[in-house]
Parts: C-alpha cells; sequence; structure tokens
C-alpha cells in the first residue's frame, strides 16, 4: 500500500526530464495581476464553452486580479480537481485560449493555463485544505487505475463523504499525468504532488501494486467479482495499452521504442542513457509524435519526423508541431516506413518509401494501387539514424472490463456507457477517460470522471435513502 506522504519521493534522481526548462513558467504574483487585467470578463464567455470542465474562467481571473488567489483556485478546483496540472498540460492553443474573444481582434489571447496554474499553486502552497469533504456516508467505491480519471473520480466521491479505494497495478501511479506528459510541460513529481493533494481530500487509499485480474491467482492480485462484492460501486478508469508496431523487417531488437514507453523513460528512469544516440527518426503525426521529437530534438539529436500522409493531414495540433520545429526537429511528408536498417544488430537507418498520398503516387485505391496512405512502388530513401521512436497509437487495455458482468465493449474494445452518466451496463460498474474515449487529454478524462462521480454519488444516496446530492463541497 502506498501512502500520500511518500509519492513525491518514489521518481528517483538523476532522470533526463530533469533537464528541460518549462516552456511556460510559473508566474509571480504581479505578472499574474498584469495578466489577469488584460481580461475582459466576458458574459457567456467562449473560453468556458470551450472547457470539457466548464471552469468559470473569467470569474477566476477576476478573482487573481483582485487579489483573491484562494477564491481562484476554488472556482477551478470545484470543477476541476486536477486543475493545476490542466493548467499546464493542456492545449489551450486548441480549447479554452483557443477561442478567447482576442485571437479575432489579431491580438495574444489570454494566458489562461498560466494563470489557472499559478491560482492553484499560490493557494494550495497557503491552505491546502481548501476544499472540505461532507461528513463520512458509509459507502465504498473501487477505482481501478490510478490515471486522471480514477484520481478524480475519487477526489469528487471523497469529497461527498464517500471512501474511495484505487487500485495500481504499477508502483507509480498517475498514469498519463505522470509518465505520459512532456518534460516542459509538467515534470512527474509535480504530477505526484497534486495526487498527494487529492489523497488528501477525503478518505481515499492507494494501493499501489495490486493489478485488477478476472481470476486472483498471485500474491498482488484482487478479482473483478471479489471488487463486486467487496464494494458498492466500481469506476473503470483503465487508460490505454502499449504502443502500435510498425510490423516492419528490423523492428526488433535494441534502437526501436514506442514513443510513449520512451517518454516513460525519460520521465521516470535515471538509467536511460541517449548520449549515444546522434539521429533519430519519429514515426506518426499525432500529439505523442510531436512530444517525443520536440523532447529529442531539444536534447540537442537531430530529428526527422515520418508521416505518411500531408502535413494537412496530421492529427497531432499545430502548435506542437510549430514547437517540436522551433526546437529542431523537422517533418517529412507522405513517406511510410518500410524497414529498420542494422549493422551488426545496431540501427544505422529507418528506409522510408513515398506514399501514393504525396505528390505523384496512385490515385487511393486504385487498380493494383496499395492501400490509402500505403508505400507506394520503388521511390525509396534511406534515413540515418541511432533511433526510431513509434508513435501510431496505443493498443486497448480494456480486456479486463470484460471481468465484470454487463460491461461490454465497443468495436474499437472501448468501453461502452452512457454518456449521460458513465454507467456501463452493469448498473454498478461506472467508467470513464482514455478506455472510453480512445484516447484524448487530461481534462476530458477529468470531465468524464466528473460525470461518472456525480452519478455514483446519486446512485449510493438513492440505496442509503440519504440527503439528495447538492453542488460540490466549498471551502469554510
Amino acid at each position: 500500500m502506498t501512502r500520500a506522504p511518500s509519492l513525491s519521493s518514489i521518481l528517483p534522481p538523476g532522470r533526463i526530464e530533469e533537464r528541460f526548462e518549462d516552456k511556460d513558467p510559473l508566474y509571480t504574483e504581479a505578472e499574474a495581476v498584469a495578466e489577469a487585467n488584460r481580461c475582459l470578463y466576458c458574459v457567456d464567455a467562449p473560453c468556458v464553452r470551450a472547457c470539457p470542465t466548464a471552469i468559470d474562467i473569467p470569474s477566476f481571473i477576476r478573482k487573481i486580479a483582485t487579489g483573491s488567489v484562494k477564491g481562484a483556485a476554488r472556482t477551478i478546483l470545484t470543477a476541476n480537481l486536477l486543475g493545476k496540472s490542466c493548467g499546464q498540460a493542456c492545449p489551450v492553443e486548441v480549447l479554452c485560449a483557443g477561442d478567447c474573444v482576442y485571437n479575432a481582434w489579431g491580438r495574444e489571447p489570454i494566458a489562461i493555463g498560466r494563470l489557472q496554474r499559478h491560482a492553484v499553486e499560490a493557494a494550495l502552497s497557503r491552505d491546502p485544505g481548501l476544499l472540505r469533504a461532507r461528513p463520512p456516508t458509509g459507502r465504498r467505491v473501487a477505482l481501478v487505475g490510478a490515471g486522471p480519471a480514477s484520481v478524480a473520480a475519487a477526489g469528487y466521491l471523497a469529497l461527498e463523504g464517500h471512501s474511495a479505494v484505487i487500485f495500481e497495478r504499477r508502483s507509480i501511479p498517475g498514469g498519463l499525468n505522470t509518465l505520459g506528459i512532456a518534460p516542459y510541460k509538467m515534470k512527474g513529481r509535480e504530477a505526484l504532488r497534486e495526487i498527494e493533494w487529492v489523497l488528501s481530500l477525503g478518505d481515499i487509499e492507494l494501493r499501489a501494486g495490486v493489478a485488477v485480474v478476472e481470476q486472483a491467482a498471485a500474491p498482488g492480485e484482487i478479482s473483478a467479482r471479489e471488487l463486486l462484492e467487496g464494494y458498492d460501486a466500481v469506476f473503470l478508469g483503465l487508460g490505454l495499452g502499449g504502443d502500435a508496431r510498425l510490423g516492419i523487417p528490423g523492428e526488433d531488437g535494441e534502437g526501436v521504442v514506442g514513443a510513449t514507453a520512451l517518454i516513460e523513460r525519460l520521465k521516470a528512469d535515471p538509467r536511460l542513457d541517449l548520449a549515444g544516440v546522434r539521429r533519430a527518426v519519429v514515426v506518426g503525426g499525432g500529439n505523442t509524435a510531436l512530444d517525443v521529437a520536440h523532447e529529442l530534438a531539444a536534447l540537442g539529436i537531430d530529428v526527422a519526423i515520418v508521416y505518411r500522409r500531408s502535413e494537412a493531414e496530421m492529427s497531432g495540433y499545430a502548435h506542437e508541431l510549430e514547437g517540436a520545429r522551433i526546437a529542431g526537429a523537422r517533418l517529412i511528408e507522405n513517406r511510410a516506413p518500410v524497414e529498420v536498417v542494422r549493422e551488426a544488430g545496431r540501427v544505422v537507418g529507418l528506409r522510408i518509401a513515398a506514399t501514393d498520398a504525396g505528390p505523384g503516387g496512385p490515385a487511393p485505391g486504385g487498380p493494383g494501387g496499395p492501400a490509402p496512405g500505403g508505400p507506394a512502388p520503388a521511390v525509396e530513401e534511406l534515413l540515418p539514424a541511432d533511433l526510431v521512436a513509434v508513435a501510431i497509437g496505443q493498443s486497448r487495455a480494456t480486456r479486463v472490463a470484460l471481468a465484470f458482468d454487463g460491461v461490454a465493449l465497443d468495436e474499437r474494445g472501448r468501453v461502452l456507457v452512457d454518456p449521460a452518466t458513465h454507467r456501463t451496463g452493469n448498473p454498478r460498474v461506472y467508467s470513464g477517460g482514455d478506455c472510453v474515449n480512445g484516447g484524448m487529454e487530461v481534462v476530458n478524462a477529468v470531465a468524464e470522471a466528473k460525470i461518472a462521480a456525480r452519478a455514483m454519488h446519486e446512485a449510493l444516496t438513492r440505496q442509503a435513502g440519504g440527503r439528495a446530492p447538492g453542488p460540490p463541497p466549498r471551502g469554510s
């Protein structure tokens, strides 16, 4: 069992992530007040509509401007318990700040994320007990996985007076927040300190190193049946699985890594040594590809991003691509990997081919042509590389969900839920986060956790014949 006071010391020193400076450093009080005074405090503000957790952004910014940082933090945290990390990790450029009215006027949008981080950090450093839990209800909820969705759901449930127990198969909790956020946005220890604060909100226990399985057969395992028998409700925050593979010759062996696995080692493993890596190729066009490319380039490595389609078709955000380019990475469009080239077992390059999506390529689906985005014949080149990072998606980690009677998966392996309550086909089992949405942002996981926690609270209250659900608890 892992208790909150020890969490921030889990990560050892000497990790590569410690070399990175914050992309958006923490504001001083004066800087925060100056930025807050730029806000127009819009009525029916578009920034609020763009926030998945519906934080009242004009309200908290006005409170910063008037010196009420505690009030600002309370406004943020009642809407989003992971408001600190979302202030650092959220793609505000395409969410709240992206909808700031200043954009239409050609002016710099309000730095909402930085103000949010400032408010939460400043307030909690002075008063960690900002939010107070209601009296105990005697109801218990088990949460599977210790990623952002489960952590947020546990916090909301604890504030309502319920007991929450989080089961995490790994020794390090936090999931994406701890091990997957680019280190120039947020360090792992910052995420762990936020989890410590959430665990302090009420009766929450974290059981790290305990895997939830269909049939428990070894120490460190607990079965789905045991959870259903021992708890009043269960929340599944299963996250995503491992990195997908390319399926090309030469892929197996040292020098080819999944992108999320590499980011995790950058953030958690002081044994990772990239000193011998001078050139790297990142395969993929999503945000994970852009993050790992940015990180490697910032470490002084020559980085090429290989994407099978055009820049305009990339799923990664334009601002993330720009950041990677500023760090030194370059994009090679309309190319697909066909072979990892090795000499004496060591990676020396990635052979790529022009795809049918590129200029002059065969028409997608044309007679005898490859599938859209696949390699076109005869046009190949070799990219020298010491390291190949694969960022073409992740597998699902949802099979354990089927151990709970009534829980079903869709054709893509995602847990099926009622979007209004996030309840599964089992009336006592709820779910949220990447295992439901397929892989979105931390803020989406929190939004889904909030819906599920509210629905669980209502169900538990009805079972107990107790009070009707009220507004979230507030500080005194």
